[in-house]
């Protein structure tokens, strides 16, 4: 039921009696999967880097982080001797830094903990860190057969559509229904291929818009296109609001490098290097920018050129992003966290991507 209100048919109801899911998704799976690296392993920790890397990226941007990764560190051992500077610099562009510092600390605990060897337990694999019921799912069903169901929004949008299923994917209950049907829906004798199989439909064939119906090998046995609702499932009861920030970079350069200064605190991209920082609760002009700086750091400063703001979206905030060409009076005496990186090294610092954009701009004009 949607919000309490629409009942759905005795149709929407149907509930899996035969194995023909599995078994027809497992036949077209074999004959039209993509061909990716990390399935012709099942090494647990490529398929967990793998795993990590796509939880919030396109396949075709993170196959490239995934080679990079496998190739700095080709075990879990080489990862987890890896000094955290390293890991984020090499994970800088995808964003959601925390799952880079997770899979440090979780490769530490396979090492620490396991004996240098991937728990073969669901239960165990949760106890890894930033590893959720998802994550331990595809590890345990590809690397050790287990009959653990991964559930996605590949998942859900597939489940929701062939079933009929209207409870919104963004509750409680609907997480527990869904990960409940996908459980009966199982192949024991093949998990990881039926839980790579309903991720790759709805990757590449049951798509948000635009599916490619006449190609699914569930097409005789989805209700929601023989209802007329593939545009309206799955189903969300409401979407989070994204809150507006103002950043005012610093950009203090001189031949003798250009200052940085390290993120700290419980906030978005923890341990990146950015330029100093003022946030506002709007957009400043030059006047607003000049009382600001004073206000935090003093008189006598010098603000030349301008650029932006540019718009930079996160999942639930979007950073307008201002860069001010700065220059300090000469008796300023800088913050210790402030550090002065060697222009030709600044590319060597993790940063966000927003900062890495607008040097990139730089470089190019």
């Amino acid at each position: 039921m949607r919000n309490g209100t629409d009942t759905l048919t005795d149709l929407c109801v149907q509930m899996p009696e035969s194995p023909w899911f599995s078994r027809n998704l497992l036949n077209w799976y074999r004959e039209n999967h993509r061909a990716l690296p990390w399935r012709s392993t099942t090494d647990p920790y490529k398929i967990w880097l793998s795993e990590v890397i796509l939880q919030q990226t396109r396949v075709d941007q993170g196959l490239a982080y995934w080679e990079r990764f496998v190739e700095r560190y080709p075990t879990v051992a080489d990862l987890a001797a890896a000094p955290e500077a390293a890991v984020l610099r090499l994970w800088q562009g995808l964003g959601y830094y925390s799952r880079a510092r997770n899979l440090r600390t979780a490769a530490q605990q396979v090492m620490d903990e396991h004996g240098g060897h991937f728990p073969r337990e669901y239960e165990a694999l949760l106890g890894l860190k930033g590893v959720g019921e998802y994550t331990a799912a595809a590890i345990g069903s590809i690397s050790f057969n287990l009959v653990e169901p991964v559930v996605d929004g590949n998942v859900y949008r597939v489940l929701s559509r062939v079933f009929g299923i209207a409870t919104p994917i963004d509750s409680t209950a609907g997480r527990k229904e869904f990960r409940a049907l996908a459980a009966t829906l199982m192949d024991p004798y093949h998990p990881g291929d039926h839980n790579q199989a309903v991720m790759e439909l709805g990757a590449t064939v049951c798509t948000p818009k635009k599916p490619l119906c006449d190609q699914c090998p569930l097409l005789g046995k989805c209700i929601a296109l023989k209802t007329g609702r593939i545009q309206e499932l799955p189903y969300k009861s409401g979407k989070t609001k994204s809150r507006v920030r103002y950043f005012n970079y610093l950009d203090i350069t001189s031949n003798q490098g250009r200052t940085l200064q390290k993120r700290n605190g419980k906030d978005i991209w923890q341990g990146l290097y950015e330029f100093p920082l003022i946030e506002s609760t709007r957009s400043l002009g030059h006047k607003s920018m000049v009382s600001s700086i004073e206000n935090e750091f003093g008189p006598g400063w010098t603000i030349g050129e301008k650029i932006g703001p540019v718009k930079h979206v996160l999942s639930h905030q979007v950073i307008q992003g201002t860069f001010w060409s700065c220059v300090p009076p000469k008796k300023f005496k800088r913050p210790l966290e402030w550090i002065r990186a060697p222009l030709a090294a600044v590319d060597e610092y993790a940063l966000p991507r927003l900062i890495a954009r607008y040097l990139e701009d730089e470089h190019t004009k």
